[in-house]
């Protein structure tokens, strides 16, 4: 067996170096590769030759027009194990093996933290006037005291408000599937969604992306909004209504905001998100960690071991 492996979506170039890769070489061959996604025709011109194609989390899109033309992909591997980039049921039907990884818990609820301290204290202005030669040029907010809403109080969402309650914050919390008594096992208050928005000095997004989340933050929530309010994304962007946060955040309506993650990605380089004076933004690294990067590709390393030795693990769909 001399399988064709490629490691795709690896725009950081880190790869090849966070795990020893030489475990496959019994199989085949490992190539990396860079590249941001593209349209369907110059992805499959890009991954035709493989038999094996790693990919990282829901950068790229493997729809059914993709898949159908890589006649020779028999194994997709993914990090994590859901992802909603991949139309499971094509690749079963075409004979593609999907399987995944577990997740590092850690990463994303520290992202999400250091993303809300950052914003609250205004880090970002007072760095770069430290860096143009000048010095203090704002008043930094406070968190002991103040109320942090969690939309969706799952494992990330958890360990997030265990972090605020250490700063002294109330902590309220909300979904459609989460109960009173589920939000007080955590030490949370279970609130109204209403209650949430309105109540929130920020307010922290961690659903998973579904039809039900989707457009769930829109112009009406963002509404019931404190004005001296921020509202930090770690989860998806899609779940946001972009053009009604825009608005928001222009017309002074909402304090700021603190976001990893986008309607599109790569965010559009003329997007406003990447100028607005109050949005804090980062290129959707809540996941980029060592421990996660280190889990993933190791995990993926046996995921193909166990697949080319006809007893594949972690398998999806």
């Amino acid at each position: 067996m001399s399988l064709q492996i490629a490691v795709i979506d690896d725009w950081q170039d880190v790869a090849r170096d966070v795990v020893d890769w030489s475990a496959l070489a019994a199989l085949g061959q490992v190539h990396f590769l860079h590249d941001y996604p593209a349209d369907t025709a110059t992805m499959v011109e890009r991954l035709k030759g493989f038999d094996v194609i790693c990919v990282m989390r829901e950068r790229s899109t493997f729809d059914s027009p993709l898949l159908q033309g890589l006649p020779n992909l028999k194994l997709l591997v993914t990090g994590g194990m859901r992802n909603a980039a991949i139309d499971l049921a094509a690749a079963k039907a075409l004979g593609i093996q999907v399987c995944g990884t577990d997740s590092y818990k850690h990463a994303a609820p520290e992202l999400t933290w250091a993303l809300i301290m950052a914003s609250t204290r205004n880090l970002l202005a007072e760095a770069n006037s430290l860096r143009a030669g000048h010095w203090q040029v704002g008043l930094g907010g406070d968190l002991h005291g103040q109320t942090l809403g969690i939309l969706g109080l799952g494992s990330i969402g958890q360990k997030v408000a265990q972090f605020a309650q250490v700063f002294g914050m109330r902590v309220i919390a909300w979904s459609e599937n989460l109960t009173p008594q589920r939000a007080a096992e955590s030490g949370v208050t279970w609130v109204s969604k209403r209650d949430l928005f309105a109540q929130a000095d920020i307010l922290t997004i961690h659903l998973v992306l579904s039809e039900r989340s989707r457009g769930l933050v829109d112009a009406e929530a963002l509404g019931w909004m404190k004005p001296t309010a921020r509202l930090v994304n770690t989860a998806r962007g899609p779940i946001v209504d972009e053009p009604a946060l825009l608005d928001a955040l222009s017309n002074g309506r909402l304090a700021g905001a603190a976001l990893d993650v986008y309607a599109e990605e790569p965010l559009p380089v003329d997007h406003p998100l990447r100028r607005l004076p109050n949005v804090l933004a980062t290129p959707h690294v809540g996941y980029v960690s060592e421990q996660n990067y280190r889990q993933f590709y190791q995990q993926m390393i046996a995921d193909i071991q166990a697949w080319a030795a006809g007893t594949p693990i972690r398998v999806l769909g």
